[in-house]
């Protein structure tokens, strides 16, 4: 990525990279060592009850809800939850359900929000959106959201309170961003705002519920819930650069995506709030949707050069340093190593 600093610790990054893969393809990813073999365990666990969470005796419903999750994904917001259950006890069958209720309601925002954005394509896969219809897609993630609700009234009325505030964060969020900033709003605070609600949120609530039926102590729970949503609001963030920094199909999709969308992400935010001469003409371009084919070129090749996207870049090491802060109270050893490596990797990821 560029202007993104390489990790301190090659090997760390590498660790993570590995363990973030869902079990279906960590093969010889997966890392040597009594975590690793807890964590693919555990994503077996998870990836078991998500087939089964998806089923439907109607064979339509069951291919509709099973599409994204077939499609694959990091497993980021389970995998998360499984790491920190680690620190107490992770055999707890709660600690599976709440990893798949975190997962579900990632799957059913992203039905929803293919709608939203009209998106055609997601993992590589034709969107539910536009293999059907919107109403179905619509219908899909709903019925996604009521099966994370039926595994969640077994694990008691706290958990049910977590997961409305959390999903009152995501729909928060959602909104915010639909709406846009408003006058008097300083863009970069509310664009950064609305990651933490639709993204930060979901994330913080995974590392929650992971530590808490674990049996974590009350204390690192709350560190573990800080350190994720930092950390979510980090991943979102670089997954954002990457879409400008990538290569053609290196990340899933083409390379400024969202400038062709209209999509002011925070690089192109800084451009629109300077006053740099030497950013004037990406200022010009990154007003609108750039769908022009020529200038969406330029306004891609101006992005990769500017002082906007190393400001960026810094923002996003800033929130993966704040996530690494909260770990000061996590017991040294490989739990804890392995959280600092995310904090690297989604600094210097690239897809």
């Amino acid at each position: 990525m560029t202007g993104a600093r390489a990790a301190a610790d090659g090997t760390t990054t590498e660790v993570w990279h590995r363990i973030s893969t869902p079990a279906s393809t960590m093969g010889p990813w997966l890392p040597d060592g009594p975590l690793g073999t807890a964590l693919a365990e555990g994503l077996a666990r998870v990836e078991s009850a998500l087939s089964t969470a998806v089923g439907s005796e109607h064979p339509f419903v069951r291919e509709a809800a099973g599409h994204l999750m077939a499609a694959g994904g990091k497993r980021f917001r389970p995998m998360l939850a499984l790491l920190a259950a680690q620190l107490g006890d992770p055999e707890r069958p709660e600690v599976t359900s709440a990893a798949v209720v975190c997962e579900l309601t990632h799957l059913a925002t992203l039905y929803h929000d293919d709608v939203m954005d009209e998106a055609s394509v997601r993992r590589g896969a034709p969107s539910a959106n536009s293999r059907w219809t919107n109403s179905v897609a619509i219908l899909t993630g709903d019925l996604l959201f009521a099966r994370a609700s039926d595994l969640l009234a077994d694990l008691g009325p706290e958990a049910v309170r977590i997961q409305a505030r959390t999903f009152e964060r995501l729909v928060t969020g959602q909104i915010r961003e639909t709406v846009g900033a408003q006058p008097g709003d300083d863009p970069v605070g509310h664009y950064l705002e609305v990651l933490a609600d639709k993204t930060g949120s979901l994330v913080a609530t995974s590392a929650r519920f992971g530590a808490r039926f674990a049996g974590v102590d009350a204390d690192l729970v709350e560190a573990l819930t800080a350190f994720g949503e930092e950390v979510g609001v980090a991943f979102q963030l670089s997954d954002d650069l990457i879409d400008i920094v990538s290569v053609a199909g290196a990340s899933g999709k083409s390379p400024g995506t969202d400038l062709r969308e209209g999509i002011a992400t925070l690089p192109a935010l800084f451009a629109l709030g300077g006053d740099d001469p030497a950013e004037a003409r990406l200022r010009e371009l990154v007003a609108a949707p750039v769908t022009d084919d020529a200038e969406h070129a330029e306004a891609l090749a101006l992005l990769r050069s500017s002082r906007s996207l190393e400001r960026a870049t810094g923002v996003l090491r800033e929130y993966a340093d704040r996530a690494r802060a909260q770990l000061a109270v996590v017991p040294a050893g490989d739990v804890r190593d392995a959280l600092s490596a995310l904090c690297d990797y989604v600094v210097t990821r690239t897809s």
